[in-house]
């Protein structure tokens, strides 16, 4: 089964960057970022997918509009491939058995667009 196309607004945040040291009762420990924690509430209020529970083995083809050439396409993939899994559109991310992805530049709208295909095996 393939999924309808999807496009997120906004830009993915580095997955190396998503994270903060927060210290809770005197105990040092990691938490997201405010632009981490935006991104993916924004990426849940875009997602039709949101609680498909995709519980099978799937094919990730993603186009990666960044707004310069700056970041990392790798770093992007492990944070949407999060966000699916944040949002129920998928059960877990390492159902994810491949991924065809591509970086692309549009300074004025940075974005994503994917479609989850289920695999047979």
């Amino acid at each position: 089964m393939t999924y309808d196309h999807q496009i997120i607004y906004g830009q993915p945040p580095s997955k190396s960057n998503s994270y903060k040291i927060i210290t809770i009762a005197g105990h040092s420990r990691l938490g997201k970022t405010e632009a981490t924690k935006r991104y993916e509430q924004s990426f849940f209020m875009q997602c039709s997918l949101r609680k498909k529970e995709i519980s099978k083995r799937f094919k990730l083809t993603i186009d990666v509009y960044f707004a310069s050439d700056r970041p990392d396409l790798d770093n992007s993939l492990k944070s949407t491939l999060d966000c699916l899994q944040s949002c129920g559109a998928i059960k877990n991310d390492r159902l994810c058995a491949e991924i065809h992805a591509r970086k692309l530049i549009d300074k004025m709208n940075p974005r994503i667009e994917f479609d989850i295909e289920e695999l047979i095996n």
